[in-house]
């Protein structure tokens, strides 16, 4: 089986913002031992909450993001992690990528220019920074460090080609989302290819996945919601169209509404992307994508129906136990 960590505040829905604490508690409490605390949208800052859950945690490990490089300066990531580092008396890392442009020129009013060349440029600078306690650069305008670099390793998100190639050159970990096993497989193999023609050892790679164990309407409705956000999103689109939801891509792209495109989606895109049923089933499920070449499921759990994804959380916790 592959390791299994824990997301929080990776989508926008309606569920309650402070159920992100709740779930980080859980998790910590449980001895999952690397939480990612995601910043999809213009709900949560992923510092200032990663800050807050290194209060009311012990021992998790945290990745922060992944973070849009239009938006935010490698100088300004270092910091933020060092910060968080420092006041969660723990190891942080940083995940980045290129978002899309629904959120950095529709929500952020800024510029999506040449995300994959910003994507290398911030990646490569990162690669160094996140574990230099000695940075040059500081010391030649007059500066130093004085906090511990946050030492958690870089993420590189990646989907296509170009941002494939910039993880395989500088990150620690390449990151997926909302993938089936089939696309872990042929990614895994683009990524190694990458990696062989970069002369690097190949990232370990993880993946964000919606997760379920035993659900019910409520958790299938949660599911079916998040990929609703993702139907209008430049290469999941594709995806979810050639996986037979065309008609929901295209109400997405006619301004659907999200109750309209849970509608429009059968409950089987939910078993497609993630690990959705009865325990046999999501531990078969997670075996295959760790055939595909997954090290690491990011847990997605549904809570709708779940209090703070209790029953999903502590289902899959026992290898984790300390």
């Amino acid at each position: 089986m592959p390791q299994f960590s824990v997301v929080v505040a990776g989508r926008e829905d309606d569920r309650p913002p402070t159920e992100a604490l709740a779930v980080a508690r859980l998790a910590d409490q449980l001895g999952y031992r690397h939480l990612w605390v995601g910043e999809s949208g213009p709900t949560w800052d992923g510092f200032a909450l990663a800050t807050a859950i290194g209060q009311v945690t012990s021992q998790i490990a945290m990745t922060i993001g992944p973070l849009p490089v239009s938006l935010r300066d490698p100088a300004t990531i270092t910091r933020a992690a060092a910060s968080v580092a420092t006041l969660s008396a723990r190891p942080i890392g940083i995940a980045v990528g290129t978002s899309s442009t629904r959120i950095v020129e529709g929500i952020h009013h800024r510029p999506r220019a040449r995300p994959a060349t910003v994507l290398a440029e911030t990646s490569q600078v990162l690669a160094r920074s996140l574990h230099d306690s000695d940075d040059q650069e500081l010391r030649a305008h007059g500066f130093r460090r004085r906090l511990s670099p946050p030492d958690g390793g870089l993420t590189v998100a990646a989907f296509g080609e170009r941002a494939i190639a910039v993880a395989a050159r500088y990150a620690d970990w390449m990151l997926l989302d909302l993938v089936s096993p089939e696309q872990v497989a042929g990614l895994r193999c683009k990524l190694d290819a990458a990696a062989r023609a970069a002369g690097t050892r190949p990232p370990r790679l993880a993946a964000w996945l919606p997760v379920a164990v035993d659900p019910d309407e409520g958790a299938y409705t949660q599911i079916l919601g998040s990929i609703a956000g993702y139907l209008t999103v430049r290469g999941y689109a594709d995806m979810f169209t050639q996986a037979g939801y065309g008609h929901a891509v295209h109400l997405a792209h006619t301004g659907a509404d999200r109750d309209q495109l849970i509608q429009a989606l059968p409950q089987e895109a939910a078993h497609d992307v993630g690990l959705v049923g009865n325990m046999t089933t999501v531990r078969a499920r997670g075996q295959a994508y760790h055939q595909a070449g997954l090290d690491e499921i990011a847990i997605l759990p549904a809570t709708r129906s779940d209090h703070h994804g209790q029953r999903t959380l502590g289902a899959l916790a026992s290898p984790h136990a300390p």
